[in-house]
């Protein structure tokens, strides 16, 4: 890429191009263009060679690198991170290293930063997203307490909290009162990142399968089609009614491996802005009126808050323009 004061840019080099073929000398318009009459020839047979893609910046990185660290040595310094996760300062001393080689090294391979490792394998995770809407699907669940009838201990404080909670459930002072769970049931497409949520009371296998239902009937309204379905291992999702369902419709259905939710992981980042967006945004009074507050906050979600892995723009953009080419 061009630096900030270049003379010349691909326009301008262009603009170069053409005056020379309009029969002008190259040393006369490099002269009134502020450069060199050698960048001048360089350009021009650099374009009469390769037409306008010579006119492009080329990579600056060098043919060959012979100080680069020994392939032996790279190797080490990757194992070391792998398996005890040191960090620069500490595998320098253990193989004789500058801590900025070391450092260079772990950014090559993808290792400097631990939250790009798989913590229990040490492997780099593998970013991935679909190439068009549909292709994928992830679907989780949600658990998450219920709140007392005017407000819980964090909206009241904790002795008013107690009696709203045990009003709530109608049960007395030397009883645990237990108010009960609701359990968001989520779908998100995995390369527009749009999303679909509602709150359920369980999630057993018919409850599973009608919002799936539910889900696939938005997704078919955005002109989306479904052809896989990721989840976890939960029992519902295990359930031969629940894969029936999906093939049913011509979906195929995939369960992530045993104790890697990393996997699933766009919906399971999804939970999270749940949590930190929605139900602990404010203090809600019921359970009824978080509940309520749950379209609102998907609407914003999939048509006005921009997303970081989708140029700063809302998941409906990405539906509108699969190709990612945003206005």
């Amino acid at each position: 890429m061009s630096h900030r004061n270049a003379r010349l840019t691909v326009h301008g080099r262009r603009i170069l191009i053409e005056r020379v073929l309009s029969g002008r000398p190259v040393a006369h318009v490099a002269a009134e263009m502020g450069i060199s009459r050698a960048t001048g020839h360089k350009w021009v047979a650099r374009w009469r060679a390769e037409g306008d893609a010579g006119l492009a910046d080329r990579s600056s990185r060098p043919r060959t690198t012979p100080h680069r660290s020994a392939p032996a040595v790279e190797a080490r310094v990757c194992e070391l991170r792998r398996t005890r996760k040191l960090g620069p300062a500490r595998i320098g001393p253990i193989l004789g290293l500058p801590a900025s080689t070391v450092h260079r090294i772990l950014t090559r391979y993808g290792l400097n930063r631990l939250a790009f490792m798989d913590r229990p394998t040490g492997q780099p995770i593998r970013r991935y997203e679909r190439a068009h809407p549909g292709e994928l699907v992830h679907v989780d669940i949600k658990k998450l307490g219920n709140i007392p009838d005017g407000g819980g201990w964090r909206t009241v404080g904790r002795p008013a909290g107690a009696r709203n909670r045990q009003a709530t459930t109608g049960q007395r002072k030397s009883s645990k009162p237990v108010i009960g769970y609701s359990y968001i049931h989520s779908a998100v497409d995995d390369h527009s990142r749009l999303a679909y949520s509602e709150v359920l009371p369980d999630e057993r296998q018919h409850t599973a399968i009608a919002f799936w239902q539910r889900a696939h009937a938005f997704f078919t309204d955005h002109g989306i089609t479904v052809e896989r379905v990721l989840t976890d291992n939960g029992s519902c999702y295990k359930s031969k009614l629940f894969t029936q369902t999906l093939t049913a419709a011509g979906i195929a259905h995939k369960h992530i491996r045993p104790y890697r939710p990393q996997t699933n992981g766009k919906v399971e980042r999804f939970n999270r802005t749940l949590l930190d967006e929605w139900a602990y945004l404010r203090p809600y009074t019921s359970t009824t009126e978080r509940t309520a507050a749950l379209a609102d906050f998907l609407h914003t979600y999939n048509h006005h808050r921009g997303h970081t892995a989708l140029g700063g723009h809302p998941p409906i953009t990405r539906v509108n323009n699969p190709a990612g080419q945003y206005t």
